[in-house]
């Protein structure tokens, strides 16, 4: 089992385009798609449609359309009762695969509702392989939210191993007071955790690598770090790898970096290789860019080629 939370999730409104993106004047929509969104639910849901046991832990309001979305999704989850409905994020992608994301806020939530959280994340993921905590926080709670999520879960028996997957002050948070098993920025988000510029005299995955073994293992466990259509690195205390992605025909990067993470840990609980993780986080991730909308690739989705992965030299 994998459980997932989502802080703050969205309903993701998709337009495609059939032009590139023209500011200032009107343009037809090609077609539009609505998903459930939200990090920790695309985990789920990519999580699910390879048959992997998962379930989603939301703040969710008993009159919030958003339910049903999630019941057409297939999705399951443990919705923890507040007021106030999901926000609305949109993305318009044109037919070359650029896209262009407007993401709101979302409702501001109490500390009672940061703390039903926390009670219902720690009921849910007893016994479980992972806890992934996933997305950005909404107004209200505190930036290192987080971290009395993973201490809560930790001090209960039989606790699981713990992913984060955010950014800024919630993950700066995280990785100075959290300890988790596994981070995934991709590489701007982890320059802005380590308050560097990545150096542009060597390649990118060298850089990369640096970088985050400045951070594994004193402060996290691993670290896959996503680098868009370059691949991705894994860094662990054992060593550090680089995969690069099969060819992929982009129609939105919406969700790859969460179907990345899924992918990862459909291979981590298999008790796959480090390579053979980041093997899989990477055709995850490739599959969902090759998806119109937030779509949740399966293994029928996977694209083929190959992936090669090689290891980096250390410092």
């Amino acid at each position: 089992m994998i459980v997932t939370l989502t802080a703050n999730p969205s309903l993701d409104r998709t337009v495609a385009l059939d032009a590139p993106l023209r500011v200032g004047e009107v343009q037809a929509a090609g077609s539009v798609r609505e998903d459930a969104g939200g990090k920790g639910i695309n985990v789920t849901r990519v999580l699910r449609g390879s048959g992997a046991e998962s379930i989603a832990v939301l703040p969710l309001d008993a009159h919030d359309p958003f339910g049903a979305v999630l019941q057409a999704a297939d999705v399951p989850f443990t919705p923890v009762a507040v007021h106030g409905a999901a926000r609305a994020n949109l993305t318009l992608a044109d037919a070359d695969g650029v896209t262009t994301k407007i993401n709101l806020s979302g409702v501001r939530r109490s500390a009672a509702d940061g703390a039903a959280l926390i009670d219902a994340v720690v009921a849910a993921a007893a016994g479980a392989r992972w806890l992934v905590l996933a997305g950005s926080l909404p107004p209200g709670l505190p930036d290192d939210f987080y971290v009395d999520v993973i201490a809560a879960v930790r001090a209960v028996p039989d606790a699981p191993r713990i992913a984060v997957d955010t950014s800024g002050a919630a993950l700066r948070a995280v990785v100075e007071r959290g300890a988790p098993d596994l981070i995934k920025p991709n590489d701007e988000e982890l320059a802005d955790l380590a308050s560097v510029t990545l150096d542009d005299g060597v390649p990118l995955p060298e850089a990369v690598a640096v970088v985050a073994r400045g951070l594994v293992p004193a402060r996290v466990g691993a670290a896959f770090v996503t680098l868009g259509g370059d691949g991705a690195v894994l860094v662990t205390a054992d060593g550090a790898w680089f995969g690069t992605p099969p060819p992929t025909r982009v129609r939105s990067t919406v969700g790859a970096g969460d179907s990345s993470l899924a992918g990862f840990l459909l291979a981590e609980s298999t008790g796959a290789s480090p390579e053979e993780c980041l093997r899989s986080g990477i055709r995850y991730g490739s599959a969902a860019a090759a998806l119109p909308g937030t779509q949740a690739p399966t293994p029928a989705d996977l694209l083929p080629g190959d992936v090669p992965v090689r290891a980096l030299p250390p410092r």
